[in-house]
């Protein structure tokens, strides 16, 4: 059966096949650019539904792992090629569901290709290491052995780069998948599982099931058969589900959320520096765990840095994300939007100051979609609402400072440490800033989002559950050590 019926629905994908799920209800997922564009409908799965997802992830389970990791990485080539001819129609998809631009989703689309492509030439490196013994007639080594079955779960604001950079190497390392991906986005993911499907990946190593997370994700996070758990969204939620993987026993991953600086020192390239900020501000509406959140500018050119910033935010454009001139889309959601005029609304009541953007831009083109003017806020106190809790909106908080030690204490003020980075030509400062800084990700004059796939990707405190993510530190996750010792009788 194909992934879509005729009516625009799109199924699971359980065991090899495309089915409708138990319950018969179905979930419609539109366009936040104009809500009256629907994209498609998916299933609202039950627990029940779960279950059989698991059950074929088990099944499969023994034969996968008996592949060698260049037999799996045939698979991952496979579907990098087939996802690099569909790119377009893939990229649409994602700008169509969440609004970011099609430039942006195009970029996503061809980093997910590169990321499978990555993994599959994990299939061929070594899997452990010889180690010393004691006993001279002894040979001791380590392998790395699959965790079994892994459950998936991924949010809507990268629905290609996220749950590739999961299902990559939990596929190359041995293990078999349920992934679970936000309903907002499923429409893109069931795409990208019907390339791994065109590329002849045995049936049950890879099951596809959409619904709600109070539901899907909580059955998987529960379910005995689960062997591991790698989750990226919210901080309630990746907590919740950490605690019920916990109880059982099981593995999990958790990355959340992001407050994240920027510091720009009084010696910075400016022009540098602001553009930096505001694509790591706005680009994506703001909806990026790395996305700048706060900028801690040091007096001698807090006025003109800010007027680069007014200016630039300026000449930004704003309307439907599929439109060649429009830099910045919609907000994914009502209920994102909704959150988002909210915390503005707060930093008004606060005593911040409002400088630009804010609001729901006017007009025709505007008024069946979730947008919003991008905002730049002033006057901002360390502990005010702004510069402390996660928008996941284009909003920036600025804050004056004198010194460099006073703007890293204001970077590490918060609960989260994702991604942080500042500009500086001077070498004492930058070094001063990456060993003081609290963050996984830090960058020196380069804007706060973004990742290079080869890298660790992770953060500190509450961003994350302290493992990493993508190059070779998604080995540490996805597999368990065996030491193994052998000696002739």
């Amino acid at each position: 059966m194909s992934v879509i019926t005729e009516k625009n629905t799109f199924l699971n994908f359980l065991d090899g096949k495309w089915v409708a799920s138990q319950s018969g209800d179905m979930v419609k997922v539109t366009n936040p650019a104009d809500v009256r564009d629907i994209v498609g409908y998916v299933q609202n799965s039950t627990a029940e539904d779960t279950d059989r997802a698991v059950a074929a992830a088990h099944k499969a389970k023994t034969s996968w792992r008996k592949l060698t990791g260049a037999e799996r990485g045939r698979y991952l080539y496979k579907a990098a090629d087939i996802m690099e001819r569909r790119l377009e129609e893939i990229a649409a998809s994602a700008t169509r569901e969440m609004g970011k631009t099609l430039p942006e989703a195009k970029g996503e689309t061809a980093r997910g290709i590169a990321i499978l492509r990555y993994y599959a030439g994990e299939g061929m490196r070594k899997t452990g290491d010889v180690i010393p013994s004691t006993d001279k007639d002894a040979l001791m080594f380590t392998d790395r052995v699959p965790l079994g079955v892994v459950g998936v779960i991924t949010p809507w604001n990268f629905p290609i780069a996220i749950p590739l950079w999961k299902m990559a190497p939990a596929l190359i390392y041995g293990n078999t998948i349920v992934i679970k991906p936000a309903t907002e986005t499923a429409v893109t993911c069931a795409k990208i599982i019907s390339c791994f499907e065109e590329a002849g990946l045995p049936p049950g190593v890879m099951n596809f099931i959409t619904g709600r997370g109070a539901v899907v994700g909580q059955r998987l996070a529960a379910h005995e058969n689960v062997n591991g758990i790698t989750f990226t969204g919210s901080n309630q939620t990746g907590k919740m589900i950490g605690q019920t993987a916990l109880k059982r026993g099981a593995k999990y991953q958790l990355e959340m959320g992001g407050k994240n600086p920027v510091i720009v020192a009084d010696d910075a390239d400016l022009e540098a520096a602001a553009e930096a900020v505001i694509t790591g501000a706005f680009l994506s509406t703001g909806q990026k765990c790395t996305a700048t959140s706060r900028v801690i500018i040091q007096s001698g050119i807090y006025d003109r840095f800010k007027e680069k910033l007014l200016q630039r935010t300026k000449e930004i454009t704003i309307g439907d994300s599929l439109q060649e001139d429009v830099w910045m889309g919609p907000i994914s959601s009502k209920n994102q939007l909704d959150n988002c005029l909210s915390y503005i609304e707060k930093g008004r009541q606060e005593g911040a100051s409002l400088l630009i953007g804010g609001e729901k831009p006017e007009g025709e083109k505007y008024q069946n979609g979730y947008f919003i003017e991008p905002a730049i806020f002033e006057n901002v106190k360390t502990g005010m609402t702004i510069a402390q809790e996660e928008i996941f909106g284009p909003v920036i908080a600025l804050l004056k400072v004198d010194t460099l030690k006073e703007a890293l204490d204001i970077a590490n003020d918060v609960k989260y440490g994702l991604s942080a980075s500042i500009f500086t030509e001077n070498i004492g400062s930058m070094l001063s800033f990456i060993d003081d800084i609290e963050a996984g990700l830090v960058r020196v004059n380069a804007e706060s989002a973004g990742v290079e796939l080869q890298a660790p990707f992770g953060g500190m405190k509450q961003s994350s559950s302290h493992s990493r993510e993508q190059g070779e530190a998604a080995k540490d996750f996805f597999t368990a050590i065996k030491t193994v010792f052998i000696k002739p009788s």
